[in-house]
């Protein structure tokens, strides 16, 4: 995804203290952990601080037949230079030590509550107004200029195997793995960075990698191979042995979908979950169950990302 951004800047800041009316400019704003000091909508929940670009402004004062005022969209902050609504959430923007995460792109029109759309008949923000937490706290005001980081998702791709290790056969559950994640990431428009290891069916070495990834902050790490109950097969414990939470729905429901068919499918031991900010996913070492598994699990990958961060993706 390329975004042109060369220089976002700041154009007028605004808070209201009353909820449902519209905000006036102000010289200065001050972010904490709550969001924007003397602004109605501070508190600690997802949509801090609303922004919304100038050219979605010019744009709609034309359907409007009159100038609108910074603020009366209810935006915290305007900026220039840039379409705010083509960011993805967990985006980032940046001025000096604050700090800005993307966490909803539009919100729900309020209808009638709202100013604009009583006047118009429509209004901007629900569809190009965008919503961001803290994360650094400082002031800005206008004039300032916007830093924009997209999220890169990292993946790490890891198959166990004593014979592809040892260059005894080629792997292609790993590569079939990481091209599946590549199509879902562009499908997504989501900058990624995939990794593909290959290591030998080896606990010490498989939880080396797994810890050393989650203090890294990988998004998703992808396990294949070693889920059966042979003797070697051991990713399943040692991927429980590093989360925190495990999700068992996705891999229960996998199990049953194929195990109708193909009872041997009940076999497999895979398991599914997070440690931190990452998802782990323990998949078989077969081409078509990695099939089987992603078409399943890609489903809901989203939604577990963003639930994953505290993001409101309902």
């Amino acid at each position: 995804m390329s975004i042109e951004a060369k220089d976002i800047n700041i154009v007028s800041v605004n808070i209201s203290e009353e909820k449902g009316t519209i905000k006036k400019p102000v010289s200065e704003i001050h972010l904490n952990e709550k969001g924007i000091e003397g602004d109605a909508h501070s508190g600690k929940w997802h949509r801090q601080v609303s922004m919304l670009a100038k050219e979605s402004f010019d744009e709609f004062s034309v359907i409007a037949g009159r100038e609108i005022a910074y603020g009366e969209f209810a935006e915290n902050i305007t900026t220039e230079g840039m379409l705010l609504y083509k960011v993805s959430p967990l985006d980032r923007f940046y001025c000096g030590e604050v700090e800005l995460e993307v966490t909803q792109i539009g919100k729900k029109c309020h209808g009638d509550n709202c100013a604009i759309y009583r006047e118009v008949g429509n209004c901007v923000m629900p569809k190009e107004g965008i919503f961001c937490r803290v994360l650094g706290y400082g002031d800005l005001q206008a004039g300032d200029k916007l830093g924009y980081i997209p999220k890169v998702y990292s993946a790490l791709v890891i198959t166990l195997s004593d014979r592809a290790y040892a260059g005894e056969y080629e792997d292609r559950s790993g590569p079939r793995l990481s091209s599946l994640l590549k199509d879902f990431f562009e499908g997504r428009k989501w900058l990624h960075d995939i990794e593909n290891i290959i290591i030998p069916d080896d606990e010490q070495a498989l939880s080396a990698l797994l810890l050393d990834a989650i203090e890294q902050g990988v998004d998703f790490i992808f396990t294949t191979g070693g889920t059966g109950i042979g003797p070697r097969d051991i990713s399943p414990e040692v991927v429980k042995s590093v989360i925190k939470k495990e999700i068992p729905g996705i891999m229960e429901i996998i199990r049953m979908k194929y195990g109708e068919e193909k009872p041997n499918a009940l076999l497999s031991r895979s398991i599914a979950g997070s440690a931190d900010n990452t998802l782990i996913f323990a998949l078989p070492g077969s081409v078509k169950a990695v099939n089987e598994y992603m078409a399943e699990i890609m489903k809901s990958l989203r939604h577990m990302v963003y639930m994953l961060h505290g993001l409101d993706a309902h």
